[in-house]
């Protein structure tokens, strides 16, 4: 007698006025078996997983929760289920605190100290340390990422639904991660897994589905794969990895000296007596765990917030810790953010005029006081054309477009502008194995051309791929910046934890 399967969907297909997202997928998950979706950005993975939670309704096919045929009418109808679900975009209101976040996905009948002690103790328990009274837009982009997979888990779901859980958390919060993965599989959870990260879904994954242009191409068991057949199954061919330019820097073109600055944010990161220089043609790693003055950091970097001395940040040799962000722009700083939806576009605009948010000054967009629309589109298609975006056109709006389809454009249209210095803070986060290599090549290049490129990334291999020198911000603080053939993958995880002043010492 066939076991009862958790979920199975069944010719699941949802069309959209202008593209068939899904078409007729099938798919069956056992109560217990961690299942990966697999695809390329575009792909339906998202789709799909909205349909099950009740987000969408499908266009036609079936839906059987322990074998019953259901129509699953909202997210709410799919939580009283045991359906739950970490999304790759947030769903959390950042006008309130953690615990009014969580609070709004339970059952009413709890106090708010009493859920916020819950919270408390579920974090420390699975290492997904989080304040229960901060403010969501305080966060940093990985601890929004802890609430929604502690708010996923007081549920105490019969099916988890995670999509790019781990895109923004540290190889040991990972680990952890996937301790409390399995355990919760092996007391008879489900769990739907997406991910591009390949060799995570071998570690972790009993099975998998692969979707390529809203269809199932395929199943396998990952662990019988390798990373690069996973790929070639997900993209339909091999790809070419990133080569890191050479390392024959030129002249400083961005420095930092001596930088202190005290956290706007209460519960922010205090950035400490940071130093650091950027040559042109070469690309700086900056390891870290999330929380720990990344967003400080870039903010000063960027121009959003003033350095307290204005001589502390130098620009192709000229002061800026005082000048805006728009100033600096002018001068030939680029930046790509780590919250591409709320920060670095804007989800009702269309491309277009996502473009003119930061290539007015660069690209000439503004005329005797008039914007020049006709050249925004023509770069936006040049954009959608050049680092291959799946969209309808320029005049698409930005927030239709998949999250790694909307990492493609924001890195392309930075990347175009042709900038002497380039920020950039998880830029291939969420993006599947091919648009990342594209994406960390496109930086590559950008870097032979003779710009300064900041990479800040948690994705070790990432910054071990393309960095020329590494370093690590822990704590607010920055430790000596070593080149990358000096260095080791183990040697920085180590200092991500604020070790490298002992190990200084004890080299001493």
């Amino acid at each position: 007698m066939k076991a009862m399967s958790q979920l199975r969907v069944q010719s699941l297909t949802k069309i959209y006025p202008s593209v068939v997202a899904n078409d007729s997928i099938d798919l069956e998950i056992q109560p217990g078996e961690i299942h990966a979706v697999l695809g390329e950005n575009g792909a339906g993975k998202s789709t799909l997983m909205k349909m099950i939670y009740g987000v969408t309704l499908p266009t036609r096919g079936e839906i059987f929760w322990e074998d019953n045929p259901i129509r699953i009418r909202n997210p709410a109808h799919a939580r009283a289920l045991g359906i739950g679900m970490v999304f790759q975009h947030f769903s959390l209101f950042e006008s309130l605190t953690v615990v009014e976040n969580t609070a709004l996905a339970l059952p009413g009948g709890q106090s708010l100290a009493a859920l916020g002690q819950r919270i408390s103790e579920v974090s420390e328990h699975y290492g997904l340390t989080v304040n229960p009274n901060r403010m969501i837009h305080d966060l940093s982009v990985g601890e929004r990422q802890r609430v929604e997979i502690i708010r996923c888990l007081l549920q105490k779901p019969k099916l988890l639904i995670m999509d790019e859980p781990t895109s923004v958390l540290s190889p040991t919060a990972v680990d952890k991660l996937f301790e409390t993965l399995r355990l919760i599989s092996q007391e008879g959870c489900a769990i739907l897994y997406i991910s591009h990260k390949l060799v995570e879904i071998q570690s972790l994954c009993d099975r998998a589905t692969i979707l390529r242009s809203g269809k199932v191409s395929g199943t396998c068991i990952p662990a019988q794969e390798t990373p690069q057949s996973l790929s070639k199954m997900m993209i339909g061919r091999d790809f070419d990895p990133p080569r890191r330019a050479p390392n024959q820097p030129g002249a400083i073109s961005f420095s930092i000296h001596n930088l202190s600055r005290t956290s706007d944010d209460p519960f922010g990161t205090n950035l400490s007596s940071i130093d650091l220089s950027v040559h042109a043609g070469e690309i700086l790693g900056i390891a870290g765990v999330s929380g720990n003055g990344q967003k400080e950091l870039c903010r000063v970097m960027s121009g959003e917030t003033p350095a307290p001395d204005h001589h502390a940040i130098k620009l192709m040799g000229k002061p800026v810790g005082k000048t805006t962000a728009f100033a600096r722009r002018a001068q030939g700083l680029a930046y790509i953010p780590e919250d591409r939806l709320g920060q670095a576009a804007i989800s009702a605009m269309s491309l277009t005029e996502n473009v003119i948010l930061t290539g007015t000054a660069t690209l000439g967009l503004a005329r005797k006081g008039l914007l020049d629309l006709t050249a925004a589109e023509s770069f936006a298609r040049r954009c959608i054309s050049e680092f291959k975006v799946k969209a309808q056109g320029p005049d698409a709006i930005a927030g239709d477009l998949s999250g790694g389809n909307l990492q493609k454009f924001i890195a392309g249209r930075e990347i175009l502008q042709g900038p002497k210095v380039m920020i950039c803070a998880q830029p291939t986060w969420g993006v599947d194995v091919g648009a990342a290599a594209f994406i960390r090549q496109a930086l590559i290049d950008l870097a032979r051309q003779g710009c300064a490129v900041i990479v800040i990334s948690e994705e070790l291999d990432e910054l071990f791929e393309i960095s020329n020198r590494i370093a690590v911000l822990a704590q607010g603080r920055l430790s000596p910046v070593r080149s990358i053939d000096s260095t080791s993958v183990e040697q920085i995880g180590l200092w991500m934890s604020g070790l490298w002043q002992e190990q200084t010492h004890a080299a001493a």
